[in-house]
C-alpha cells in the first residue's frame, strides 16, 4: 500500500513495458523512425500510446478526434483499437513531420481509418461543428499548440457525445505546472487545470502517466 505515486526510473519503466507493452510491429518501426528525429520527445511514450487504445476499446469508440499528430504514432494506436469502421480525425498543420508516420498507417493496415486534415486544427475543428458534427465523436486527444488547449477544450466538448472522453497531454510540464510561470505556455496549462478542477461539465482524473494526461469525461 502507497500514498503516492510510486518513483520510476529507468529500470523501472523497461520493467513495465517488458511486462505490459504490446505493439504491432508498425508502431515499433515508427518509434523506431522517429528516434532520431531533432523533436522526437514529441512523441508519447509507448505505455501510453497502449493506455489510450484501452480507453477507446472501453468507450466502444467508432469516431475520435486527434489535435496534434506529430510523427503519427498516438494516432496508429488509437486507429489499431478501433473497429474497422472507426475512424481518427487527425489535425496537425506539419506535412513533414506528419509525413514520416504515413507508411506506417498503411502497414498496419489502418490508413483507411486516419483522416489527415492538415490545417489549424480550430479551423478544422470549427468546420466539423458548422457541419452539424457536435455530439458525435466518442473520444478526443489534445496534444498540440498548449497555448491553444482551452480554445481545443470548448471545441472537443461540443463535438464529444455525453459520456465521451478527453485525453490531454503534457499537464504536468515537466513539474513546471507547480511552480511560478515563466512562459506563456506554462501559464495556459496551470489555467487551464484550474479550470478543468472546477468545471462541473466534466468528471476528472489528472494522472501521472507520461507527462501527466487529465481524462476528462463529458457529463
Amino acid at each position: 500500500m502507497t500514498l503516492r505515486t510510486v518513483q520510476i526510473d529507468d529500470r523501472l519503466f523497461q520493467y513495465v513495458l517488458d511486462h505490459s507493452l504490446r505493439e504491432h510491429p508498425a508502431q515499433t518501426a515508427l518509434r523506431d523512425a522517429t528516434r532520431p528525429h531533432p523533436q522526437a520527445g514529441m512523441q508519447i511514450s509507448p505505455d501510453q500510446g497502449q493506455f489510450m487504445a484501452l480507453l477507446v476499446k472501453l468507450l466502444g469508440a467508432r469516431r475520435t478526434i486527434e489535435i496534434g499528430t506529430f510523427t503519427g504514432y498516438s494516432a496508429l494506436a488509437v486507429a489499431l483499437a478501433l473497429p474497422d469502421d472507426g475512424r481518427v480525425l487527425a489535425c496537425d498543420i506539419s506535412d513533414e513531420f506528419t509525413r514520416i508516420g504515413r507508411p506506417f498507417w498503411k502497414q498496419a493496415g489502418v490508413e483507411h481509418k486516419i483522416e489527415l486534415v492538415l490545417a489549424p486544427a480550430q479551423q478544422t475543428l470549427d468546420a466539423r461543428l458548422s457541419a452539424g458534427e457536435a455530439a458525435s465523436y466518442d473520444f478526443a486527444f489534445i496534444d498540440a499548440d498548449k497555448s491553444n488547449y482551452d480554445n481545443y477544450y470548448e471545441r472537443c466538448l461540443k463535438l464529444l457525445r455525453t459520456g465521451g472522453l478527453i485525453a490531454f497531454d503534457n499537464m504536468l510540464w515537466g513539474g513546471a505546472v507547480a511552480l511560478p510561470a515563466k512562459d506563456a505556455d506554462t501559464a495556459a496549462l496551470q489555467a487551464l487545470n484550474d479550470k478543468l478542477h472546477h468545471d462541473e461539465r466534466v468528471e476528472l482524473a489528472l494522472l501521472t502517466v507520461g507527462d501527466g494526461l487529465t481524462l476528462a469525461r463529458k457529463r
